[in-house]
């Protein structure tokens, strides 16, 4: 017991001696996929079917795998039209149109086939007036079934015996491959695969009863496919991420009250003795105050600012935080001019 109390001791003043504390911090992040804010119109094709030339080995597969031909065009589909409704929910395109008319086949079923031929992609997007095509190259489904049985109690007129019920899980993995062309560019924006996982589990008497009650997975493994194309559509759209800051709690009384104040949500009162200790006698004081500045700075969306004093506190104090934090500022800077390009309308 003494023992324990005394790493609790020791742990409890090392953080009262700790010289900074933790701010959490909201940013945006840019999109992981940019477009050209001149790409108003989009269209999104299938071309996950099998090609007819290859088609005795998707069958095959299809065999192996417990699936039907049927279930994975429907899946397929399913994923195109989220990703379509996600693209109009988002408001990022004046049009968005699925073409389920327009008949392209994989040479490949499950994987990323070589891209569409510029020729192809160009004529695609002439014919329809699109500035830029939305593509599925790859949709499978890959089914594994395990049997388990499992003893039970069975209620009878004679009372409970024993039993055995039969499980039957089923562990499906629905693989996508998307790509975004830019015909004017004739640039690949992206290439993206995602894959999910769906579980189905049946009992019955037997074997065979057990796994017919599986047989309803089609209506959640169609929902699976459709948040696929959600998901992908979510590569579009910015996101916020909560980071963390340190800044200085010590050094002056200043930095004490200024301490108080930040805890309170006071960032303004404490800037205002922060600001003052940048011009102590003390390089260590003045340092850890040029340094909060920056961090003052930063939460007020001053991003210029910010680098200007961090850069300060390192150059000509030698703060042994600010140096890191120059790199991470004009790192954001550098993602809000991403930002700023992609919200343009």
């Amino acid at each position: 017991m003494k023992k324990l109390f005394a790493v609790l001791a020791t742990s409890v003043a090392l953080y009262s001696c700790s010289s900074t504390n933790l701010v959490y911090i909201s940013v945006q992040q840019p999109a992981p996929v940019t477009i050209s804010p001149d790409i108003k119109n989009v269209g999104i094709v299938n071309r996950s079917n099998v090609a007819d030339k290859n088609k005795a080995l998707d069958i095959i597969d299809k065999v192996l795998t417990v699936e039907g031909d049927s279930l994975d065009r429907q899946a397929a589909q399913a994923g195109v039209i989220g990703l379509a409704d996600e693209l109009i929910k988002n408001n990022r395109f004046n049009n968005v149109t699925a073409f389920n008319s327009i008949d392209l086949r994989t040479n490949v079923p499950g994987q990323f086939p070589t891209p569409l031929t510029w020729d192809v992609v160009e004529k695609i997007c002439r014919e329809k007036h699109l500035d830029a095509l939305f593509c599925l190259e790859m949709f499978d489904t890959d089914s594994k079934v395990s049997y388990a049985a499992v003893p039970i109690s069975m209620k009878t007129p004679l009372g409970n015996i024993p039993g055995i019920e039969h499980h039957a899980n089923m562990l499906t993995t629905v693989k996508t491959g998307w790509r975004i062309y830019d015909p004017v560019e004739r640039l690949i924006l992206d290439e993206y695969p995602i894959t999910k996982d769906v579980s189905f589990t049946g009992k019955g008497i037997n074997p065979v009863a057990a796994a017919g009650a599986i047989i309803n997975r089609k209506e959640a493994l169609l929902d699976v496919s459709r948040k696929t194309g959600q998901d992908y559509a979510m590569r579009l759209v910015p996101y916020w991420i909560r980071v963390t800051r340190d800044y200085y709690v010590r050094g002056t009384d200043n930095f004490t009250i200024a301490t108080r104040k930040a805890r309170t949500g006071n960032w303004d009162g404490a800037a205002e003795l922060w600001k003052k200790e940048t011009n102590s006698s003390s390089r260590k004081v003045a340092g850890r105050a040029c340094y909060n500045m920056a961090i003052i700075c930063e939460i007020n969306g001053q991003l210029d600012k910010a680098i200007e004093w961090a850069q300060k506190a390192y150059e000509n104090y030698n703060n042994r935080l600010a140096l890191r934090y120059v790199n991470i500022l004009k790192n954001r800077k550098a993602n809000n001019n991403v930002l700023q390009y992609q919200q343009q309308s």
